[in-house]
């Protein structure tokens, strides 16, 4: 399980201040994961091996295909043909008394931000699937300063690769419940998001989520799947990820780093 290397190591020729010389870099992987519902396949997405059965559930669960732990039955890589031997298959095995529509997965529609849909027809669609978060809960800005520290500290192949986005789980009180690192910061978010719907722990309500780089609309509607109010962003976010998260009472915080922050929507005092 999960056991595909994150990190590839070859050599390189590297200029330096005029010098030349042979060295070893070390570079993040990036592979295909094709995910199945009932042998159907539903997506595929470039994404970092490791944790792929947390991608693969969190995927599902802020597509609204699964809503609670019991819906999924087992989820194994597949074992049959060139699928087993690239391990980049994975079959999800649901609950017969699951009714699917898989006509309704918006992965290929919120992906890119040049989609051409309106923004407006689009947080109207998401809120169809999702309920608004009727209660955020205030956090302090001394809390929510301490946690870009925590999350650099926790980035293993970041550290070896600097090619990794990152997202981070933390509860209320600001420790670190889980962090997952990937090449695609859409799947860091369905990995933290995945790993609290295989661990019973879902939806999030009681979470912060912290991803390394910006905030893009799709982040925010996975955390709203999730039912993760208080949402922070090491970089900047978008106008629409502003706008939903105004739209669906989320606290959204933006450029936090070194001490600072920018509070777009919520009650961070």
């Amino acid at each position: 399980m999960d056991e595909h290397p994150a990190t590839k190591s070859l050599k390189i020729t590297r200029y330096r201040d005029g010098a030349v010389e042979e060295v070893e870099d070390v570079l993040v992987v990036e592979d295909p994961l094709e995910i199945r519902v009932r042998g159907e396949a539903v997506a595929v997405t470039m994404r970092t091996p490791g944790h792929d059965y947390e991608l693969a559930a969190g995927f599902l669960c802020t597509e609204a295909v699964i809503t609670r732990t019991a819906d999924v039955l087992a989820i194994n890589h597949c074992q049959i043909g060139e699928a087993a031997d690239t391990g980049n298959v994975v079959n999800v095995y649901v609950s017969p008394k699951l009714e699917l529509d898989l006509e309704k997965l918006t992965r290929h529609v919120f992906a890119s931000s040049s989609c051409g849909l309106c923004g407006k027809a689009t947080i109207d669609a998401v809120q169809q699937q999702f309920p608004k978060i009727e209660d955020a809960p205030p956090v302090s800005a001394e809390l929510i300063a301490s946690l870009p520290q925590k999350l650099r500290e926790a980035q293993d192949v970041f550290s070896s690769t600097g090619g990794l986005h990152a997202a981070a789980l933390f509860d209320l009180n600001g420790e670190l419940i889980v962090l997952r690192e990937d090449v695609g910061r859409h799947n860091a978010v369905d990995k933290v998001i995945g790993h609290g719907f295989l661990a019973g722990e879902f939806p999030c309500t009681e979470n912060i989520l912290l991803v390394s780089g910006r905030a893009s609309f799709e982040i925010m509607q996975k955390a709203l799947a999730a039912q993760i109010s208080i949402i922070a962003a090491v970089s900047a976010p978008s106008s629409l990820a502003v706008d939903f998260a105004r739209e669906n009472g989320q606290t959204m915080i933006g450029f936090l780093r070194e001490g600072r922050m920018n509070v777009y929507t919520g009650d961070v005092k």
